[in-house]
């Protein structure tokens, strides 16, 4: 079995307070994708950079404490590229992908777009830039012969499903006519697959892997399904199992596990 895990940390250096290295090192993970580190690489010491027996590579964001995504991995990739090639989004650190034979691993974050109306806007602007790579990630796919795997905070809830309060939530960021509009078409026009709704097509108040930290959010686990992975149709029919980690708190978000049958 192929054992990723996703995990918006909210800052590793708070995760890591929360006992965050305890739980990785239990975990019989072969990838474990982080966003949002707020950090840089100054700012992790080695066991840190290579955490329980796993190698850390990364993309930080050229603002200190800011945004940052990571990927951990018990096998060395062939090949790791970081950022997309866009200046605006690539300086914010949010983009790291890493190559194994037959196999991509990409973690992504996606900018928020709840703190005002300007970084709504470079939201959009992120979604309009980056349809086109998710579209030659798959052709690059289909031409290889590559399984990919993205594991993004997406920061979008894709459905009516994916959150507890859909009603009340249809003009805030994160469930925007507009945002669910792109990751439908990200699903349907690109061919790309929700993994985790394969696994669990009907369940609703289970995945979710975001709550507020306002009010009682958590408690009454009034939560949004915005962390999950989008991967090619190959190795999407190959996962087995997927689970929400809830058992303790390392940030805001919750780490997702799905399983594949590999190679």
């Amino acid at each position: 079995m192929l054992k990723i895990v996703t995990l918006n940390l909210n800052g590793i250096r708070s995760a890591v307070k929360k006992g965050w290295p305890d739980w990785l090192a239990s975990q019989n993970a072969d990838v474990i994708c982080v966003q949002e580190l707020k950090a840089q690489a100054a700012d992790l010491p080695p066991d840190l950079l290579c955490a329980a027996g796993f190698r850390g590579h990364f993309h930080y964001a050229e603002k200190k404490g800011y945004s940052g995504v990571g990927l951990y991995a018990k096998r060395a990739p062939e090949r790791v590229c970081a950022g997309i090639g866009v200046a605006e989004f690539d300086a914010e650190g949010r983009y790291l992908r890493c190559d194994w034979p037959g196999l991509s691993v990409i973690s992504l974050y996606v900018p928020s777009g709840s703190s005002s109306p300007e970084r709504q806007a470079a939201k959009f602007r992120f979604m309009e830039v980056f349809f086109p790579h998710l579209r030659a990630l798959r052709a690059e796919a289909e031409a290889d012969g590559r399984e990919m795997v993205i594991c993004a905070d997406w920061n979008i809830a894709p459905t009516a499903q994916d959150l507890k309060n859909w009603r009340s939530n249809q003009k805030n960021s994160g469930f925007l006519p507009e945002e669910r509009k792109w990751i439908a078409r990200v699903r349907e026009e690109l061919g790309w697959v929700d993994v985790y709704r394969t696994l669990h097509p009907g369940a609703e108040d289970e995945g979710y892997t975001w709550w507020s930290n306002r009010g009682q959010a958590w408690a009454k686990n009034v939560g949004w399904r915005i962390d999950y992975p989008l991967a090619t149709p190959g190795i999407a029919a190959r996962a087995r199992a997927a689970h929400v980690f809830k058992a303790a708190r390392f940030s805001d978000h919750a780490p997702l596990t799905i399983e594949y049958a590999w190679p």
